[in-house]
């Protein structure tokens, strides 16, 4: 079910505000997907997905890899029972300390819980195109 992302269900932003463990899809150079469980923070208004990680995760390296001028073509996806979120877009990293101080602080309200401190932290970035799914 396709959400429109100009006026999303508020049972979808809200499923978004919940803490649940996310999967996040990127593409390896070779073309086969890539899955692994993330933390996700979304701004509907901003429309940005947010994925905090460690600068040389494998996530990291196929968003770089992938990026063109636009970024990386990602997947970020949640689901609770019949409840499933879908967010698509262009990703890309992001080191700037402001913007990751960002991304954790925005971690630490829907998780509960500030991430340890990690030096080498960045943020996948993600610019969505597409949202789907039914909150």
């Amino acid at each position: 079910m396709a959400q429109d992302l100009t006026s999303p269900d508020p049972a979808y932003l809200a499923f978004w505000r919940e803490r649940h463990v996310c999967t996040l899809t990127t593409l390896r150079p070779d073309g086969t997907p890539h899955v692994v469980p993330v933390g996700v923070t979304y701004d509907p208004e901003a429309r940005i997905a947010r994925v905090i990680t460690d600068k040389a995760s494998r996530k990291v390296a196929n968003v770089q890899a992938a990026a063109g001028p636009e970024g990386a073509r990602v997947a970020v996806c949640q689901l609770e029972g019949k409840r499933w979120a879908t967010l698509e877009g262009r990703a890309v990293v992001r080191t700037e300390p402001d913007v990751v101080a960002d991304a954790v602080e925005r971690y630490a309200v829907r998780y509960g819980r500030t991430p340890r401190p990690n030096p080498t932290r960045v943020v996948i970035e993600i610019a969505v195109t597409k949202a789907l799914g039914r909150g």
